[in-house]
């Protein structure tokens, strides 16, 4: 079993983990470095999306071959077409919604069970 201080970290602050055990050097340099491979994994991705679109439409349907910042124009157009604007609060409040709903029926299911038996 872990003691609170185990669970917690060296720190005592309630950081889980390795994390609370670093000193704010370490922090600062290990928030560069997820950053940095963050924006190369970011570019990274347009760059496959203008390999695949150089490799298949223009044989498939004989349309031009893209550059990498019109890839990442298309990946914008795809996200406003398909997924909308914002982070997503309607999606999360329609979550909402469902699991209260569920939620509800799982509760009727319950009490109709309790009294039959």
């Amino acid at each position: 079993m872990l003691d609170q201080e185990g669970a917690q970290g060296t720190s005592g602050r309630g950081f889980p983990g390795w994390w609370g055990e670093r000193s704010l050097p370490e922090k600062v340099l290990l928030g560069m470095a997820f950053g940095v491979l963050g924006i190369g994994f970011v570019a990274f991705f347009g760059w496959i999306v203008m390999l695949l679109w150089n490799w298949i439409v223009p044989d498939l349907f004989g349309l031009k071959q893209i550059s990498y910042w019109k890839a990442w124009g298309l990946l914008a157009l795809c996200t406003v077409l398909f997924k909308g604007f914002g982070t997503g609060s309607s999606n999360s409040r329609n979550d909402r919604k469902r699991r209260r709903t569920l939620r509800r029926y799982v509760q009727e299911e319950q009490a109709q069970t309790g009294e039959a038996g």
